[in-house]
């Protein structure tokens, strides 16, 4: 058990940025829903729910604000997108500070975390000007085919504390340079973040100028508001992160209604550290994705699979490692793990070691870290546990299941094939990583008889994805991406257009009708 020293009161603090960065007292204050925050245990505000009612009128509104805003040329959509980016700028220390006030980040992680949403901003400005379809080549002389894109309607957004503002900005931003409303739920666990964005888009809408009112909208509350935005008609695509079980929710009540569905869900996501691995880039990547954001990223690393010849000079340095890192209060200098988000991912943390020991696994670390003056948060040292093979020379149930926690599971192998087969041997398929400088076994990792993840790397870890390439996975993951290349598709509808400019009326594949 280690102790910490507090270094002061969390509410004083968020209601002075809550103040700066423009969102009105009586938002957060006088509500039924207490905000409570990670780093002290303190409550923060007491927010007021949107009632189920004023769901649909939201909804309503936005469908106004799409029909209108789809008319404006996406280059000038892009300009709100710029304007957007330019507010989330001048108030990134504001903004950062309030996320590590309500979701307990490590200072440098929350300013990373806006500093996404500006990237996004920037990647969606581009955008808007390169929203491209195809001429297609056809059979019939004197016709022209080709696709166009059009805005898609209004786009419900459902994210989870780990990431309160930046899954927000993913989505939303390329949805309206597409031409869509968005109506953000956000986590009930973090919903000032979401009041502050929030408040920093109204901004920018008011120096743009004529924004349609309903464009951007948050609602608050629990898992009743969320259904009330997923069941809604006129919501044509949900986006929605966090667990698997959330999404076994979500997506058959979207599929009832044919809408679409774009699922970031659970990720138990697995290193290898091959022979000729560079030892010490290996233990800064691993460390870093293993035990950044307390081990509450979905790209968190969870799973080591470390090869016989290097595993007993590799694992006492891992060991060294995860016994000195700095624990405890986000805000304070040199502090790298910071809290559980909440009890509840305590006794989570603390049930998957005891299901990991009853399992052979030896543990490390995982012990209480109690900072002074803080008794309702949750502090834990990040615990590395040393797995043997099951008995069908597989991996433990405890392992093949993903615990939002800093755990990291460690096994040894010998031969690559089954070091990949092991990696691939879960349910989920979000992010997996290789550390090698062996050129053949880094081309296996990443072709079709390697990682079956949406993200593979090589030496560097699961974690720490930049908006520039796709973001998401397969199997339980949900099969959704998010940024990259071409994922403004999932916020537009394709058209095929035929274009005849001739005479006549030749029909295509030979047919003959003539009367």
């Amino acid at each position: 058990m280690t102790l910490q020293t507090k270094i002061g009161s969390v509410a004083a603090e968020a209601a002075q940025v809550l103040a700066r960065l423009g969102v009105p007292q009586a938002m957060w204050t006088g509500g039924d829903r207490s905000v409570r925050s990670p780093v002290t245990g303190e409550t923060l505000g007491h927010v007021h729910d949107t009632p189920v009612a004023v769901v649909g009128a939201a909804i309503e509104a936005a469908q106004a604000a799409f029909l209108a805003w789809r008319n404006i040329p996406a280059p000038r959509r892009g300009e709100l997108i710029r304007l957007l980016g330019e507010e989330l700028r001048a108030a990134k220390a504001d903004l950062a500070q309030l996320v590590t006030l309500e979701a307990g980040k490590i200072v440098s992680e929350a300013n990373g975390e806006v500093q996404e949403m500006i990237d996004i901003c920037d990647y969606a400005v581009g955008l808007s000007r390169q929203l491209f379809g195809l001429t297609i080549a056809t059979e019939r002389p004197d016709h022209r085919m080709m696709e166009s894109w059009r805005a898609l309607g209004v786009v419900g957004v459902i994210s989870a504390f780990n990431f309160p503002v930046a899954v927000w900005s993913w989505n939303a931003a390329l949805a309206i340079v597409c031409g869509d409303a968005v109506i953000w739920k956000p986590s009930e666990k973090t919903p000032l973040t979401a009041l502050a964005v929030q408040a920093l888009f109204d901004r920018a809408a008011a120096r743009f100028g004529d924004a349609p009112r309903g464009l951007s909208t948050v609602i608050l509350g629990g898992r009743e508001v969320g259904e009330a935005l997923v069941d809604h008609p006129r919501v044509a695509l949900v986006s929605a992160t966090g667990s698997t079980a959330m999404g076994r929710a979500v997506a058959p009540r979207l599929a009832a209604r044919f809408a679409r569905a774009l699922l970031e869900l659970g990720g138990n996501n697995a290193a290898i550290v091959a022979p000729t691995a560079d030892l010490d880039l290996t233990l800064r990547g691993v460390a870093f994705a293993a035990m950044g954001t307390a081990g509450q990223r979905c790209t968190t690393l969870r799973r080591l699979f470390v090869h016989d010849s290097l595993y007993d000079a590799f694992l006492p340095r891992l060991k060294a490692a995860y016994a000195s890192v700095p624990v405890g209060d986000p805000r304070q200098a040199g502090t790298l793990v910071g809290p559980l988000i909440d009890a509840g991912s305590g006794q989570a943390m603390q049930r998957a070691l005891s299901d990991a020991k009853a399992a052979g696994g030896q543990v490390w670390g995982g012990d209480p870290v109690v900072v002074a003056g803080c008794p309702e948060a949750i502090y834990a040292r990040p615990a590395l546990v040393e797995m043997p093979p099951s008995a069908n020379g597989g991996q433990a149930e405890v392992v093949r299941r993903e615990t939002f926690a800093p755990i990291l599971y460690v096994m040894r192998y010998t031969e690559l094939s089954d070091a990949i087969a092991l990696q691939n041997d879960v349910p989920q398929g979000l992010s997996s990583s290789i550390f090698t400088n062996d050129l053949r076994e880094a081309e296996l990792f990443v072709s079709e008889r390697g990682s079956d993840c949406g993200i593979a790397n090589v030496n560097i870890g699961p974690s720490g994805a930049e908006i520039g390439g796709a973001f998401g996975g397969e199997k339980e993951t949900g099969g959704g991406r998010e940024a990259g290349s071409d994922s403004w598709r999932a916020y537009m509808r394709r058209a095929t257009n035929t274009v005849n400019y001739g005479a006549t009326l030749p029909l295509a594949q030979g047919v003959e009708f003539d009367v």
